[in-house]
């Protein structure tokens, strides 16, 4: 319901995660990490440098090898990783902010160049990409995935769930399963890319199944109160369409009340706005956040009309790591430099100057 009283900077509690305000990082691929997955010696300070937003989602991180889909791109399932972003969190706990941790398998969004001995990529079906995979030599035309076996299916929900683990063993304050972009929890859900003949083919409800397992090991280990999930229906991002898209996440967004999630995260673009109407209603978790092209003035409006609880930025926090203040005060909003989204090293990554 609309309310007069909350805005961008009121609190907000999403399950278990205490919000000091409504501001949301949105998940980024930075590309910072090293080839085993370990993000680099930047990372800390650029999470804390954006920790006055409410709540900092990270970049996709893949849970196991399979799961890489792009270089220098970070993982959760060593060691090293967990001791690595142990650093990140702990940097932005101590400036005052809230982090998760997004998991994310890329499936057939990968190339064998960046996976264990050049195996193929996974997915729900053999059905290839168009588009080219960003690898460590460069650009590669994507090639036929290899369809997931039904036995082999748990072997992936571990992973989920393994990853989940360690992302609370490395300080995060809770996680996110991207299931949107394309990636392998959308190639399962969505009609274009899952041709299968099993209990994870044909039906909604059957499409939507991997999802709904993979949340179910994710709330294993801890409560659906430290757990969101990211949609973004008809975004086509990644040559991925679902012949009735409606159906599909209405079904989907239903059936996760059973989790009592902290958080739905819906991003949308284009004309798609009315997807907010369709799923906030369904959503019987805590929190519903709404991204995509957000203005302070559009997200804002969202809030106060109760469409969302909280507004996620995406682009903006490049530049402006000061976000926050800049929309407290109405500040300017610098432009960032897209030639270094994904470049090694500090520049385009940490050199932004506040306000």
């Amino acid at each position: 319901m609309p309310n007069k009283e909350t805005d961008l900077f009121s609190n907000l509690y999403a399950g278990a995660l205490d919000l000091k305000n409504r501001i949301v990082m949105a998940p980024m691929t930075r590309s910072r990490a090293d080839d085993a997955g370990i993000p680099g010696p930047h990372v800390a300070t650029y999470y804390a440098q954006r920790a006055t937003a409410g709540l900092i989602i990270s970049e996709g991180v893949y849970p196991c090898p399979m799961g890489r889909g792009y270089a220098r791109t970070p993982g959760m399932f060593t060691e090293e990783q967990v001791d690595a972003w142990l650093a990140v969190t702990d940097a932005v706990h101590a400036a005052g902010g809230r982090i998760v941790m997004q998991v994310m398998h890329a499936g057939r969004i990968s190339h064998p160049d960046l996976l264990p001995d050049g195996a193929l990529p996974v997915s729900a079906s053999a059905v290839r990409p168009e588009g080219e995979a960003f690898t460590q030599e460069g650009m590669k035309p994507f090639v036929t995935p290899r369809a997931l076996e039904t036995h082999e299916i748990p072997d992936v929900i571990e992973d989920f769930r393994i990853a989940t683990s360690l992302a609370f063993e490395a300080g995060f304050d809770g996680v996110e399963l991207h299931a949107a972009s394309g990636y392998l929890a959308e190639q399962f859900l969505c009609s274009s890319t899952n041709q299968r003949t099993d209990q994870y083919g044909g039906s909604v409800e059957n499409r939507a199944r991997f999802i709904l397992e993979v949340l179910e090991a994710m709330t294993s280990v801890r409560s659906g109160d430290y757990i969101g999930i990211k949609l973004a229906p008809e975004m086509g991002f990644n040559h991925i369409h679902d012949d009735n898209p409606r159906e599909t996440y209405c079904h989907l967004v239903e059936q996760l009340g059973y989790f009592r999630l902290a958080y739905l995260h819906v991003a949308l673009f284009g004309d798609h706005g009315h997807y907010h109407d369709l799923l906030r209603p369904r959503f019987k978790g805590d929190a519903y956040l709404a991204g995509g092209g957000l203005t302070q003035e559009t997200g804002e409006a969202l809030i106060r009309s109760g469409a969302a609880d909280a507004a996620v930025y995406g682009t903006p926090f490049i530049a402006n790591p000061d976000l926050v203040e800049r929309f407290r005060r109405h500040g300017p909003l610098a432009e960032a430099d897209r030639s270094t989204f994904y470049a090694p090293g500090p520049e385009g990554y940490i050199d932004y100057p506040p306000l």
